[in-house]
């Protein structure tokens, strides 16, 4: 199944599937083949980047066009790990 959503959700933040991928803990090629819809996304990898993305895992698989079609119970911050910060940073310096 081709996630469309999916890349367009990241090129609207303006953010490379490399630095997706950091924040996954995956591979570029991998979260590559998730938005080409060669493999399927992990349940646990939709839902941390609904959660990065602040929107739903079913605006995400183009199940609807409303980003927030229902309030959440709770609202958790994405947190992501000093080391992932860093390699973020370091990703974002070289880029032209």
């Amino acid at each position: 199944m081709y996630l469309k959503r999916l890349q367009d959700t990241r090129e609207d933040k303006d953010l490379l599937q490399k630095q997706i991928a950091i924040i996954l803990e995956i591979t570029r090629q991998q979260y590559s083949l998730y938005e080409s819809g060669k493999r399927m996304i992990p349940i646990d990898k939709l839902v941390k980047l609904a959660n990065f993305y602040n929107t739903s895992t079913d605006y995400l698989l183009g199940l609807t066009d409303e980003i927030k079609p229902y309030p959440r119970k709770e609202k958790k911050d994405v947190w992501i790990s000093k080391k992932t910060y860093r390699s973020i940073y370091i990703c974002n310096k070289r880029l032209p």
